[in-house]
């Protein structure tokens, strides 16, 4: 309720300046300097086009503070960076509202509050509208079925002027929208889409209550009320069903949103419990977590085992076992029996938040598309405008009774909304589609750069290959004790992401006298492996054999393994000696056969691009039918092979999961990342792949072109409407009530072939 008062109450507003308020709906970046900005999301209300997008955006980015400012139109949200030391959300907020909109933090309950209010003001300017538009009709057909002198003219100004008396509240009421739109974007020097609907309607009222009040006036004798209130009825027909189909996305967000519980029990060192708030939680921290409850943060199992439902993050039905040791992600639900954990991240550094934080950014984009239906529509609007008056001047001379009308069936048939919500409408639906499934698209635009890649490189190790590996034999040089390498191993493994490296860190046989060992000067190369300095000063290394002995070759006591091998060494006298060699058997993902099998019938060239060994990375291809390896790559050879394929003219993706990947997902022109995968490699991933599964990615290219197919109808489609109709309003054929109609029933068009995308079933798209 804080924020829902906030937002109605302007001297409340200093409430969400509060830091702890702010977690709700403000994330913290560290820039470079060591600086911190805020990231906001804000849910608005009082958007009727996809121009009001830019007025917001134009009225937030005036803020003093304010770094960056996106809006969405199709998602009726907004994404602000601001400097903490120059501004505040209030600030934010009373901008919006100087622009002639609302704005209120997007959380679960202000959110639900806002739709529902717009949701109910919506529904009753339609009501209002559909009711008055009958009456003016029961009073219009008289005049419209009566011949000669059947109806008297005394009799003909009576029914006139109660349609004029029965439009008044469509003109105070129902039309307020397109009025209070059309004016705030002339005020900002923005003709919207707002505009011709607006001159459209007042231009039909103004011309009838002249005809009403004076008949034989400047203004003639024909009335168009019926028009007027039809033509009203079907736009805000046609943006009811448009505000249904995004609060139906808002609500898919905010489902998401309450899974995370309000609070969670704490056991302290004494023994007692507390019940704290989420955001009073801190790593280190344990939790108790009933049977049926949601996991507070992420971390690990410490007492118990149960089965977590994590649906809600990767789109998997089957819940999964959890036995003490194995990760516990925030949000998934303790299914069998309560469990205590260990808290290990919180708040916006849990998989969650940032499962949220990259649905919430992929909501405020505009495609690329979008965009350009955007630039075309202002020019656009300014050539419907002299169309429309040229239209007036010359049937004024043809026939000035009709004059009035044919302008307003121009301006209303002229209005470019199916244009403007063809690309948006499709890929927002898209997007949200693949969220469902467990595919978080980080870049709207990555969708159309995915519908049209002809080759896509594989990483192996996290990849096609299972996270986890299970350890095989260990070889120890002479004179040493795994017993002790082992734990020294696995505390230098902690430092990493690398799959192997977490698997050697979680190994039981050496977790628990791993915690004894201190490390410090802890280096990473990526594609290489740790180098790190012992409580003595003695450096040590980690990682491929290549980096721990460069300069010896493969000793004798280490035995040929056909699996993935892991090498400890350090430092002796200027000369770096192998100590350990650590053996991993890898298992095939159960998906990746026919995962692969699924891209090439595509049409999608497969190269598997790994820094292991060539046997071991050809065997793999084999196993799978790729042909093309590049084996033993370090990161500067994958992002030479890259744009090797590039140069070709080729249209490249990426998928890949570690650090060492990360230089070339950033270069690649669609990019993947598996959701177990190293931070920086999710953040330069134009999309990560949550749910972990290969198949996922076979949809997402599948929906990707479908998705495409579905902008492309949308935009033939508003195109061909408007060079059909166009030329009838000019002619005359075409009366306003019909443009109206024509409009509304363009836009319903667009945005339900869009639909179509939230609606299929997974097994069609694939």
């Amino acid at each position: 309720m804080t924020a829902t008062v906030a937002a109605s109450q302007p001297h409340a507003l200093e409430v969400l300046d509060d830091p702890v308020e702010q977690q709700r709906f403000t994330r913290w970046v560290e820039r470079a300097d060591g600086s911190r900005v805020a990231d906001s999301a804000f849910a608005l209300s009082g958007m009727v086009c996809a121009a009001c997008a830019g007025q917001i955006e134009a009225a937030l980015q005036q803020v003093d503070g304010v770094l960056e400012a996106r809006v969405s139109a199709s998602a009726h949200s907004a994404q602000v960076r601001w400097d903490p030391s120059r501004t505040a959300p209030s600030a934010l907020i009373l901008a919006v509202r100087g622009a002639g909109y609302d704005a209120v933090p997007d959380t679960a309950a202000s959110a639900r509050e806002l739709r529902r209010s717009e949701r109910r003001k919506a529904l009753w300017r339609l009501f209002v509208a559909s009711f008055c538009a009958m009456q003016v009709m029961m009073f219009a057909t008289p005049s419209y079925v009566a011949q000669g002198p059947e109806l008297a003219d005394d009799m003909r100004q009576l029914l006139n002027w109660g349609s004029w008396l029965v439009s008044l509240p469509v003109m105070l009421f129902s039309a307020g929208p397109f009025l209070r739109g059309a004016w705030h974007g002339l005020k900002n020097r923005r003709i919207g889409m707002d505009v011709p609907v607006s001159l459209g309607i007042l231009v039909t009222f103004v011309a009838s209550s002249g005809a009403t009040f004076s008949p034989g006036g400047m203004f003639g004798h024909e009335v168009y009320f019926d028009s007027l209130t039809m033509f009203v009825s079907f736009l805000l027909g046609g943006r009811y069903v448009e505000l249904m189909a995004r609060h139906r996305a808002a609500e898919s967000l905010e489902a998401a949103l309450a899974a995370m519980p309000e609070s969670a029990c704490r056991l302290l060192e004494d023994g007692s419990e507390e019940q704290v708030s989420l955001h009073r939680l801190r790593p280190g921290d344990r939790v108790r977590v009933a049977m049926g409850a949601a996991f507070p943060a992420d971390g690990r199992l410490e007492v118990g085992a149960t089965e977590a439902d994590e649906s809600v993050l990767t789109g998997e039905s089957r819940p999964r076992p959890k036995l003490v040791g194995d990760d516990l992600v925030g949000g998934s639900v303790n299914l069998a029996s309560p469990v205590i954990m260990r808290v290990e991240r919180v708040g916006a550094e849990t998989r969650f938040e940032a499962i949220v934080a990259m649905m919430r950014d992929a909501l405020t984009q505009r495609p690329a598309m979008a965009r350009w239906a955007d630039a075309w529509a202002g020019p656009f609007l300014w050539v419907v405008l002299v169309l429309a008056a040229g239209a007036a001047a010359a049937w004024s001379v043809i026939d000035p009774s009709r004059a009035v009308w044919v302008a307003v069936a121009v301006l209303i048939v002229t209005c470019p909304c199916a244009l403007s919500l063809a690309a948006p409408a499709a890929i927002v639906a898209a997007a949200g589609q693949l969220a469902r499934r467990g595919v978080m698209v980080q870049r709207l635009d990555s969708l159309e750069a995915l519908s049209r890649v002809d080759r896509l490189f594989l990483d192996k190790t996290g990849t096609l290959t299972e996270e986890k590996s299970s350890r095989g034999p260990v070889f120890v040089a002479p004179g040493f004790d795994i017993e002790h390498l082992g734990p020294m191993a696995s505390a230098l493994a902690k430092w990493s992401s690398h799959p192997l490296s977490k698997a050697l860190a979680e190994d039981a046989a050496w977790s628990v006298q791993a915690a004894a060992v201190l490390w410090h000067e802890v280096a990473e190369t990526a594609g290489q492996g740790l180098q790190a300095a012992d409580g003595r000063g003695q450096i040590w290394r980690l990682g491929a054999f290549a980096w721990v002995a460069p300069a010896a070759g493969r000793p004798a006591w280490a035995q040929p393994h056909d699996g993935l091998e892991v090498w400890l060494g350090r430092e002796e006298q200027g000369a770096w000696q192998a100590l350990a060699c650590i053996t991993f058997d890898e298992q095939m993902r159960p998906d990746a056969a026919a995962a692969v099998a699924a891209l090439q019938q595509a049409g999608i060239a497969l190269t598997l691009l790994s820094g292991d060994r060539p046997e071991r990375a050809h065997r793999l291809a084999t196993q799978l039918g790729i042909t093309d390896v590049v084996a033993s790559a370090r990161p500067e050879d994958k992002v030479a092979a890259v744009a090797a394929a590039q140069a070709k003219g080729q249209r490249v993706g990426m998928l890949g999961d570690g650090v060492n990947d990360a230089p070339v997902l950033a270069l690649a022109d669609v990019s993947l990342a598996m959701g177990q995968g190293a931070l920086v490699s999710r953040v330069h991933a134009d999309a990560v792949v949550v749910s972990n599964r290969l198949s996922d990615v076979v949809l997402a290219h599948s929906l990707s072109l479908k998705t495409i197919r579905i902008v492309r109808q949308n935009l033939i489609w508003a195109a061909t409407y408007n060079l059909v109709c166009i030329p009838l309003a000019l002619m005359g054929y075409l009366p306003p009530w019909a443009a109206g109609l024509g409009m509304a029933l363009s836009s319903l068009a667009v945005i339900g072939n869009a639909l179509r995308l939230s609606y299929t079933p997974i097994s069609k798209v694939q």
